[in-house]
């Protein structure tokens, strides 16, 4: 069990932000995660327009304020940003935090903020190919030889390399079927974003399938996002019409157990759990809840 950082959708107040973590860490949760936009179009009513950190600058500094939980990207959109210089940067997160770097990747769906950026939208999936197949090479070769479309590695040197070996997990985000071929193609799992566990489970098996037929060994680790709202803990923090649509863990205790234990009984290895529509003295009680009475449930 993780949490998304709140670093977005609320005015920044770095030292509560950092209180949200180190509790995370202290009360022994698995994970921390960031999650991206870059430039938010004026009219996109979403929690992800306003003040929001930029998560490769977040996840450094979580390296260096945690010493235990895995750091993770929920997710990175790879069209966004030139893919070498963020395999280094991750690269050297992995280095700065002791091996603790879990990254998800995505191809991204705003097309407004790809405008904005300069990058095709309609190149996003190519791009975000391309870029896998380039961090990849440049994690796992310290002399990578590599040709694609838009890159050419040829006489250099990957530094710093990823302290995990052979390279830090790899996890795809996306519910297309573009997404599952991707996660067969590219990942090591997948990483689904506010679903109810039939629309996991189809999922699930259109991945397999395409896992089957690259011939992959093993099975996909099977990840997963979800906003939470514990009744009786959840203060509100922002316009919670932002939720509409999106399928959230809430309700009581015993609730929240249930509705984690059935993903769980899919073979659901690691949720990120976005308390960022919860006032911040509310974060702190929902990861203590969490810790003391959620995670030892789901352990048993």
């Amino acid at each position: 069990i993780g949490i998304c950082v709140p670093h977005y959708g609320r005015p920044i107040e770095v030292g509560r932000i950092l209180d949200v973590v180190r509790r995370a860490e202290e009360r022994g949760l698995d994970s921390v995660w960031v999650t991206d936009h870059v430039i938010v179009t004026r009219d996109m009513d979403i929690i992800y327009r306003d003040h929001m950190l930029d998560p490769l600058a977040v996840l450094p500094w979580l390296a260096g304020v945690t010493q235990r939980v895995s750091l993770g990207t929920s997710v990175v959109i790879l069209p966004y940003r030139s893919p070498i210089p963020v395999a280094k940067l991750l690269a050297s997160v992995d280095v700065l935090s002791g091996g603790r770097l879990i990254f998800g990747a995505a191809i991204g769906w705003m097309e407004g903020e790809f405008a904005a950026l300069g990058v095709p939208f309609k190149e996003r999936a190519s791009r975000t190919e391309e870029a896998l197949e380039l961090i990849r090479t440049v994690w796992t070769q310290e002399y990578p030889e590599i040709q694609t479309k838009r890159y050419r590695l040829q006489g250099v040197k990957a530094s710093p390399m990823p302290l995990q070996k052979p390279r830090p997990p790899i996890l795809i985000g996306g519910g297309s079927e573009g997404a599952f071929r991707r996660v067969a193609r590219f990942g090591d799992g997948w990483h689904a974003t506010a679903t109810n566990h039939d629309a996991f489970h189809q999922g699930q098996q259109a991945i397999a399938r395409h896992w089957k037929d690259l011939g992959r060994e093993g099975a996909p680790l099977w990840t997963l996002r979800l906003p939470i709202l514990i009744e009786g803990i959840h203060r509100p923090a922002v316009d919670m019409r932002w939720l509409r649509g999106r399928y959230t863990i809430q309700g009581p205790v015993s609730k929240v157990i249930e509705d984690l234990q059935g993903f769980q009984a899919l073979g659901c290895s690691h949720v990120a759990l976005d308390v960022a529509y919860s006032a911040f003295p509310a974060v702190l009680e929902t990861i203590d809840i969490l810790a003391h009475e959620v995670k030892p449930r789901l352990a048993g």
